[in-house]
């Protein structure tokens, strides 16, 4: 499982950043992308990496403000001559339907392929993504509705504890398969195998929280708590958290008292505004790992490892 940030400025796109979207690939889980937010030049970046856009099969979209909806017409469109056939999933605010389709019949652009939407209700709830994963959603604080999602990766089976059996002279074949499958097995000998005592315990999934622009807010320690993974917006640092406030964002440092009352184990934050250069973000990333210290400020086309985070 890996994050790739295909964008990650605030409002408008700058040299050094495009606005906002991130790749959650789960090629290996589901041979799967899932896109979060589509802001305008996302299939440009998308041509610096190796990700397939026929593999973009559900896209979340946090809230209509154009930085994070104008590229999505256009990432669809082209999705279609570059060999998407399979359905495509956006789960987003009440409207995104009509933008969407509004776009797509004024520009007299035909998918070759069905768009299923899911227009999320106000008040939060869960989605059932298949495969055994989950998906909650609460509504935000900025001016207009954004959500921030929580992903459950699903738990992963024990292992079979293939030393114990062996421990005990029991050979490879195909008891291994029955004991995995929980049953219990007489051998030979008379001795009976439970099956379950020769399972590890299962690994849990991982918990990813994706929140969309937002002022703080108590939602968003409902849907980062003991999360994984946080991905959360710093648009300015902690010396402008009266700006931040007056236009519905958040601080760097914010980002990481959050993430410390949550008892998250990673935080990235995004969404930094293009007043920040190179030097710039690095203090402001500085001084928010003095809260948090697993902080990291994401750079466009940055991709992470999410097994090195732990599930």
């Amino acid at each position: 499982m890996e994050l790739l940030f295909l964008g990650t400025g605030a409002g408008i796109p700058s040299k050094n950043r495009n606005v906002s979207s991130m790749a959650l690939k789960l090629l290996n889980q589901l041979n799967q992308v899932w896109l979060f937010d589509c802001g305008e030049g996302t299939q440009h970046q998308i041509l610096h990496t190796s990700l397939k856009p026929r593999k973009v099969s559900k896209i979340f979209i946090t809230h209509m403000h154009g930085d994070h909806i104008f590229g999505l017409p256009g990432f669809l469109s082209s999705r279609s001559f570059q060999g998407g056939e399979e359905p495509v999933t956006i789960y987003g605010p009440q409207g995104i339907k009509d933008y969407v389709l509004m776009c797509l019949k004024l520009s007299k652009s035909n998918l070759g392929y069905p768009l299923i939407f899911e227009e999320l209700s106000d008040q939060g709830g869960k989605l059932d993504l298949g495969h055994g994963w989950q998906a909650e959603y609460l509504p935000l604080n900025h001016g207009i509705l954004s959500f921030g999602f929580r992903i459950k990766e699903p738990d992963t089976p024990g292992q079979l504890l293939v030393d114990d059996l062996k421990a005990q002279g029991i050979p490879a074949g195909p008891i291994y398969g029955r004991l995995k499958a929980g049953e219990t097995v007489q051998l030979e000998d008379g001795r009976l195998l439970d099956g379950k005592d020769f399972i590890a315990p299962a690994q849990a999934g991982h918990v990813l929280t994706y929140i969309g622009d937002t002022r703080p807010n108590a939602n968003n320690l409902i849907l980062a708590k003991d999360a994984d993974v946080l991905i959360y917006e710093g648009t300015h640092d902690g010396s402008l958290s009266q700006m931040a406030n007056q236009y519905y964002h958040s601080t760097s440092d914010q980002g990481a008292t959050l993430a410390k009352e949550a008892g998250v184990k990673q935080v990235y934050l995004n969404h930094i505004s293009s007043r920040y250069l190179s030097r710039d973000v690095q203090v402001m990333e500085q001084a928010a790992q003095k809260i948090f210290p697993k902080l990291h400020i994401v750079r466009d086309l940055e991709e992470i490892n999410l097994d090195s985070v732990g599930g």
